[in-house]
């Protein structure tokens, strides 16, 4: 039989046996299909499986072993590498997966691999708990659960992996197999940030935290007064409890009607607290921002799932991220964080971020491959623009803001904030003896790397 016959005859065979979609490049709704969040990624796969179950991604699996085809996989589509799709090859979409169940009792939570923030945090709501998750809702769970996970509520429950309890896995050859603290152990520690380098999570079992109630203190300043706000913050934050997160951020007002007609499409400086209590407990850890001259005020109890929202960026426009992790944040770092924030592209969705770390992050187990977790805090320049005349400016901004922080940087870095940056970076985000140990769990699954669109461990 020939190549061309033999793939003919598997597509057709697959497109029978997948109780979900299957899409080729000639299918209407191929297009739609092979969309992501970042509009600069643009490939065309061979086939696009967007399974319904465990036995569709083992079918897809098994497919693309058979025709040697490379495997991505589409959870929440988020990766700003573009890491969910590929050319030529199979992409596993998962966004049919999505069903949430929470176990109250237990005080944990079954999510399928295609679930987004959105539908966790809405299917745990009505019982008043919550675990660690994004910082939007239209991220995917299993890729940011699985690459570490950092979040508003990690500094009071910490990060996403350290509420891992459990992975439903299909493997390299097409097998399935659960990874916890008792089945497959090495497996499930290799889970607790190496992302998606051992096979599809099909599911994830995640711990709940009770959550009664929710608060965000959210000031919007003029940008010359930044080095002030970020100053104070920095004095809160230090005396906060782990329940006080958030960040400070630069941005282009927004068109909503919380923000002055005049200073929409403005550059802002935001100081953001959000918090693991009520309004008024918050308040007082606010009044030094308060104090502030600031254009605008937000401070109110709001559910958790509801403020998850109103920080979500749309689909369809130009991305490119990157990160530090910072070692402290004395006045000359504040001066340049500030200062390099009052160059962020304007007026376009990108966000200039300081986020606060501490809390539980820091007191979190140390033995996962995550070695950012010391770091006090995090510079994200999170880029992003609509027009591709902006791509060189815009990138280059990102790249200067790292390179200015660095006399602070720990060397480590959180992979799910950046995109391909090369070998040394993953080894930065992993730690050199995590990847080392990583590398041998990676034989063990994944001998032959078929899972190499992610922040990639090569097998040793």
């Amino acid at each position: 039989m020939s190549p061309f016959s033999k793939a003919h005859n598997a597509l057709a065979t697959l497109r029978t046996d997948l109780t979900g979609d299957v899409f080729a490049p000639d299918d209407p709704g191929y297009d739609d299909a092979r969309k992501i969040f970042n509009a600069m990624i643009d490939r065309r796969p061979a086939v696009i499986a967007q399974c319904a179950d465990e036995a569709d991604v083992s079918r897809a699996v098994h497919f693309a072993r058979d025709l040697d085809l490379h495997i991505a996989v589409h959870g929440g589509g988020h990766s700003v590498a573009g890491m969910s799709l590929n050319d030529g090859g199979l992409v596993i979409d998962l966004r049919r997966m999505h069903t949430v169940t929470v176990h109250p009792g237990s005080e944990t939570v079954r999510v399928e691999g295609g679930a987004v923030m959105s539908q966790l945090d809405r299917a745990t709501q009505p019982y008043r708990l919550a675990t660690t998750g994004g910082r939007v809702s239209t991220t995917g769970v299993g890729g940011f659960v699985l690459g570490g996970g950092n979040g508003w509520l990690d500094r009071a429950f910490g990060l996403a992996v350290d509420n891992l309890r459990g992975v439903e896995l299909v493997t390299a050859d097409g097998s399935t197999l659960r990874a916890t603290d008792a089945e497959n152990p090495e497996l499930f520690w290799a889970l607790h940030g190496g992302g998606g380098n051992f096979g599809v999570a099909t599911a994830l079992t995640l711990k709940l935290h009770p959550l009664p109630e929710f608060s965000i203190a959210m000031m919007m300043y003029q940008r010359d007064i930044g080095p002030d706000v970020v100053r104070v913050y920095r004095e809160i934050i230090a005396a906060a409890p782990p329940d006080a997160g958030g960040g400070v951020i630069y941005l282009t007002g927004p068109p909503e009607e919380f923000i002055p007609e005049h200073l929409v499409g403005k550059l802002l400086c935001c100081g953001l607290l959000v918090y693991a209590g009520g309004e008024e407990e918050l308040r007082k850890l606010a009044q030094p921002l308060l104090a502030l001259p600031h254009e605008v005020e937000i401070l109110k109890d709001l559910p958790y799932a509801d403020f998850q929202c109103m920080m979500d960026v749309p689909p369809g426009q130009r991305n490119y991220w990157s990160a530090e992790h910072l070692t402290g944040l004395p006045d000359e770092a504040v001066d340049i964080f500030c200062a390099l924030g009052n160059s962020t592209p304007v007026p376009t969705n990108t966000q200039h971020v300081l986020f606060p770390q501490g809390g539980a992050i820091a007191s979190g187990p140390d033995h996962f491959p995550v070695p950012y977790r010391g770091a006090s805090w995090i510079v994200h320049p999170f880029g992003v623009w609509e027009d591709p005349a902006d791509d060189e400016h815009c990138i280059q901004w990102v790249r200067d803001v790292r390179a200015n922080v660095q006399p602070w940087s720990t060397g480590a870095v959180y992979l799910n904030f950046i995109g391909d940056e090369g070998a040394d970076r993953v080894v930065a985000g992993l730690g050199a003896q995590n990847t080392r140990r990583l590398a041998m769990v990676k034989a063990r699954y994944d001998r032959d790397n078929v899972f190499r669109f992610n922040h990639n461990i090569v097998p040793a």
